[in-house]
């Protein structure tokens, strides 16, 4: 099965968007290399803008970019960019100024990069701002799909990228929905819902719990804003109970989104499983992985104790 970091399949995307629309500029802060634009960079020059480590002053620009007409993908380490609060409140959000907020390593799975550059509360940050949509792939066929969206679509996306290589979770012919979350597999029991770097471990999680007599249904969650309601919705009523997975902070991320349909709309049992509520450390991807308990084996060990308390 190959495999590929989601920042690696997005700058070979942005790279080639660069030759199809003219009006696509990209911005960045001193971390082509890692962000993966310096792709566009080497084939576009004129249009590639180095902020150097200025990241509101980037976004500022991006927003009076976007203003002009162009379609401006502003770029650096998820923790870094989105800390830049209010600057994309004000000059992004309210504005609804159509620019492309990308944020590359996040969460634990950056791995030896190291915990203070891990982005692990981005997600809550940018669903509290009206008008920006948030978009986490989970291979490379969806990154691709993801990044061509996102230059067609009319308004600001942040879109969140992986450090660490994953495996291909989608067939040929797949197509990018936006707002719709994925049914990867089917199951009776119990509904998982994960997004980015944990889609995978979800899957082989699945195999596990079967062992345990427990029939997971896996869903990916790429959109996390808008989260597609009539999914969870019909999870809820078809499995005995919710459990989420994310490398990111359980507080404001994909199980706080699926917490708040439920308590609107449909009250069911629901476990968010992620960072929970600590910051990150240094170490290897797979390693923290483990030591967070946000792999196949950590994932089936928590949804198992989970849905053995709603199931009695």
């Amino acid at each position: 099965m190959a495999k590929k970091a989601t920042r690696q399949a997005f700058g070979e995307a942005l790279a080639e968007l660069g030759d199809k629309n003219q009006d696509v500029v990209v911005l960045d802060a001193d971390l082509s290399k890692s962000t993966m634009t310096c792709y566009f960079a080497d084939k576009f020059p004129d249009r590639f803008f180095e902020f150097g480590i200025a990241e509101a002053n980037m976004i500022g620009a991006a927003a009076g970019m976007a203003l002009a007409g162009k379609i401006p993908f502003a770029c650096s380490f998820a923790c870094f960019i989105t800390g830049r609060y209010d600057t994309i409140r004000m000059s992004v959000g309210y504005t609804n100024s159509n620019v492309k907020i990308i944020g590359t390593h996040v969460g634990i799975g950056i791995g030896e990069d190291g915990y203070s550059q891990m982005g692990l509360e981005d997600v809550a940050v940018m669903r509290s701002l009206p008008n920006i949509t948030i978009i986490q792939p989970a291979d490379e066929i969806e990154t691709k799909q993801a990044v061509a969206y996102a230059a067609e679509y009319d308004g600001p996306v942040y879109m969140r990228l992986t450090r660490q290589k994953l495996p291909d979770i989608n067939q040929d012919g797949y197509v990018f929905q936006h707002g719709k979350g994925v049914e990867l597999a089917p199951g009776n029991d119990l509904t998982i819902l994960a997004t980015g770097g944990t889609v995978y471990h979800a899957l082989d999680a699945k195999k596990q719990l079967a062992e345990k007599g427990i029939d997971a249904r896996i869903i990916n969650i790429h959109t996390i804003k808008p989260l597609d309601t009539d999914l969870v919705l019909r999870c809820a009523k078809e499995t005995k109970g919710l459990f989420t997975v994310e490398d990111h902070n359980i507080i404001g991320g994909l199980g706080s989104a699926v917490a708040e349909v439920l308590c609107e709309h449909y009250p069911a049992p629901l476990k968010r499983w992620g960072i929970l509520d600590v910051y990150g450390e240094s170490g290897g991807e797979a390693d923290l992985y483990h030591a967070y308990k946000i792999d196949a084996e950590g994932i089936a060990e928590a949804a198992a104790d989970f849905y053995n308390r709603i199931s009695k």
